[in-house]
């Protein structure tokens, strides 16, 4: 096997559809041995579709190398059994993107304080958590990736602008952001890489559940899943020193890197 990635461990998690999916068959197109972890096991065990079971047997029949575990990143234990069957099925992460998320489009004062905990714990602790389990390894290897997945939301919105009940969810991704960036001044001289990225409005089966994308949404506003994909595969290689510390956008890094998006051929 050939790429970018081989001899990689990756995990990927949120992985059972839309962005975390495509990241994962873009990695394992490229070589790496991919964990596709989240809480739906099988098309049709959620009201999005998809399940981790479909995303593995799709890369494994494609040629490549996946392994499926069902994670809910909201359980402590789910997490670190995440990262022991990893390391007892394909070795040490080599590359961890914080992909999952639990969203709930609420104003402030309608939100309930068990929603508003699970957020933090999916979106801010677990990969903080996550983040714990893989660095002793990395730091001693000298090497390591560690990829978080933002969003717009992050940015403040002007004072006039309807915010859509989106003020939790951009506070879990603005904390992402600025753990993103300190982590990776940590272990800057580790050699290990922290980055942020944002897809921009992508049609994923979630992002349809929330009606985020509808009829009247001009076609060039809505990024092509491949381009976030691609996007991620470059924030994942190279020199530590040249692509370290970023929060940063799919838009940004195609154009930056003058990327050519490739179809998920598993």
């Amino acid at each position: 096997m050939t790429g970018l990635l081989v001899g990689k461990v990756v995990v990927v998690t949120g992985a059972s559809r839309g962005i975390g999916e495509a990241i994962a068959i873009r990695y394992a197109m490229e070589g790496a041995s991919v964990v596709v972890a989240a809480r739906t096991m099988d098309d049709g065990d959620h009201v999005l579709s998809g399940g981790i079971n479909s995303v593995v047997k799709r890369i494994n029949d494609g040629g490549g190398m996946a392994h499926a575990v069902r994670c809910d990143l909201a359980l402590e234990d789910h997490r670190i059994n995440l990262i022991a069957e990893t390391e007892k099925t394909f070795g040490p992460v080599d590359i961890l993107v914080n992909n999952a998320a639990v969203t709930y489009f609420l104003n402030v004062k309608d939100f309930k304080m068990n929603r508003f905990d699970l957020m933090f714990e999916v979106q801010v602790k677990a990969p903080f958590h996550l983040s714990q389990l893989i660095l002793p390894s990395m730091i001693e290897r000298q090497s390591g990736w560690i990829l978080n997945i933002s969003s717009h939301a992050a940015l403040h919105p002007k004072k006039d602008v309807l915010a859509r009940g989106s003020t939790v969810y951009g506070m879990c991704k603005a904390a992402l952001e600025r753990y993103t960036t300190g982590l990776a001044s940590e272990v800057y001289r580790d050699n290990i890489c922290v980055n942020v990225i944002s897809p921009g409005l992508v049609a994923t089966p979630g992002v349809v559940h929330h009606k985020l994308i509808t009829d009247a949404t001009p076609d060039d506003a809505v990024t092509p899943v491949e381009d976030m994909a691609e996007a991620c595969l470059r924030l994942v290689h190279g020199e530590v020193s040249e692509v370290s510390g970023m929060i940063t956008y799919a838009d940004e890094v195609i154009e930056k890197y003058k990327l050519k998006p490739r179809d998920l051929i598993y």
